[in-house]
């Protein structure tokens, strides 16, 4: 955990900034995974997590604005739950770390909030993502399960997107800190490529390295051969020797702050002429993009400079044609690109997106797209200093998408189906990052992590 002080300080905020009524931050119980004593590995909410620091499961934070009040409710351990679990800290001790004086049982929460609803009070509560979240809400607001989601609170929500969208020094450190362990797995994972040749293989040992280092990975990874499937989970298959290794991976920090990078390297530790070219595109097209992002330029505007980069990198090769700006302009790069450029990252490897993804990427100015391709764009909005968010274009050959775009007859004045057949095996490439939004530009984050042509395949051969 942080000082208490950071905790303290950030509710101030929040106070601050929705001004009046109850802030109720509910956190989360374990999860089973088929039974309850057999649950998934716990992680903490992760508002709950930003304004207490508590990984612990039961909690949940009351601000009453009003009254400059905090409490923090729960329960404390049984003695079977000490007898089969070990002794944990009291919620006394447990409130004092988050620098919280206040401590209650939930029936008095339950209370509180009784009082709040008679009295016309404001509760405020941000959209649940968790059914079992969405039913103790019910009960808590005396509200029907449907009617739960409708009822959080957009001040709430714009409150709390405002605060954690800003990274302090101490959360960019935090976020390094994750890259440096993802460092290890992409070393881990290059080292035992040549004896582990499966997905689901080489998932297993970074999740292992991950685990071994006190900390855990961010996500579910993504390595396959099938780069040109976005998310494309680990399986069993072999890789195929003159095949591509995509690999989206990421760990979290001792403080739950989420790493995610993108690394897409030759099988047989090599590239082929083929392959070397639509990487070199896709480098080009990073470059490009980490280059424009700066406070005050809209990352949608990032976005679309990076896939005019792509569109001239493909038009060299002659896999497209006509005008760049056409092309772009009309959408037909999302042919190859069918993603956004990025996304914010913090406490969460896509940063609140449980809070809504256009509540955090887009606002009054920035509209979200209905375009194929850029409406996947989960960050439109201009950027400000201390955002820290993932720079993430590709190149995919997707068979299905090829057909259905020829035999609808899309784009034919700027895409060469003719040539795409010798590239329906190909796969994808993608090259991720993490920038952080500097007052002049921005800057990568973490250690270097191997990212050129010769870098990667030197990483491979050693």
């Amino acid at each position: 955990m942080f000082d208490p002080i950071v905790y303290r300080r950030r509710r101030e905020v929040l106070r601050e900034t929705v001004r009046d009524g109850i802030v109720l931050l509910p956190g989360l119980d374990p999860s089973p995974i088929n039974f309850a004593a057999n649950p998934y590995p716990f992680r903490q909410d992760s508002s709950l997590l930003y304004y207490t620091g508590l990984n612990g499961p039961g909690s949940t934070l009351l601000i009453d604005i009003d009254a400059a009040r905090e409490t923090l409710y729960g329960v404390d351990s049984s003695l079977d739950d000490v007898i089969w679990s070990g002794p944990s800290p009291l919620l006394p001790e447990l409130a004092a770390a988050a620098g919280i004086g206040i401590t209650g049982a939930p029936a008095q929460l339950a209370a509180v909030i009784q009082q709040a609803h008679d009295a016309g009070r404001t509760v405020h509560y941000l959209p649940p993502y968790r059914p079992d979240q969405v039913l103790a809400l019910a009960r808590l607001l005396g509200v029907p399960p449907n009617r739960v989601n409708a009822g959080a609170s957009a001040a709430l929500i714009r409150a709390v997107v405002s605060q954690r969208a800003v990274k302090s020094p101490a959360e960019v450190a935090e976020i390094e800190s994750a890259l440096g362990l993802t460092r290890k797995l992409f070393q881990a994972l290059v080292r035992h490529l040549p004896q582990e040749n499966t997905g689901i293989g080489l998932a297993g040992i970074l999740e292992g390295l991950a685990r071994s280092n006190g900390s855990r990975l961010a996500f579910p990874p993504i390595i396959t051969s099938r780069g040109e499937i976005l998310h494309s989970a680990p399986d069993n298959q072999p890789l195929p020797a003159g095949g591509l290794l995509l690999m989206d991976i990421g760990a979290e920090s001792r403080e739950y702050y989420a790493s995610d990078i993108t690394r897409t390297l030759p099988v047989s530790g090599r590239f082929t002429t083929r392959q070397k070219d639509i990487y070199e595109i896709v480098l080009a097209t990073q470059k490009t993009a980490a280059e424009q992002a700066a406070p005050g330029v809209r990352f949608r505007d990032v976005h679309l400079k990076a896939a005019a980069t792509l569109c001239e990198g493909l038009r060299d090769l002659g896999l497209m044609k006509g005008a760049v700006e056409d092309a772009v302009r009309e959408g037909a790069h999302a042919l190859f690109f069918p993603h956004g450029l990025g996304h914010m990252l913090g406490l969460d490897v896509h940063d609140m997106e449980s809070l809504g993804e256009d509540n955090v990427g887009y606002d009054r100015e920035t509209i979200r797209s209905d375009q194929f391709g850029l409406s996947a764009l989960r960050l439109g909005r201009r950027l400000e200093v201390d955002f820290v968010v993932t720079v993430e274009p590709g190149i995919y050959f997707i068979p299905a998408l090829i057909d259905r775009w020829r035999q609808d007859g899309r784009w034919t004045s700027f895409i060469a189906f003719d040539k795409l057949s010798a590239y329906r095996r190909f796969g994808g490439i993608r090259i991720e990052d993490v920038i952080h939004i500097m007052p002049r530009g921005s800057r990568f984050l973490g250690p270097m992590i191997p990212k050129s042509a010769a870098t990667l395949e030197a990483a491979c051969q050693s």
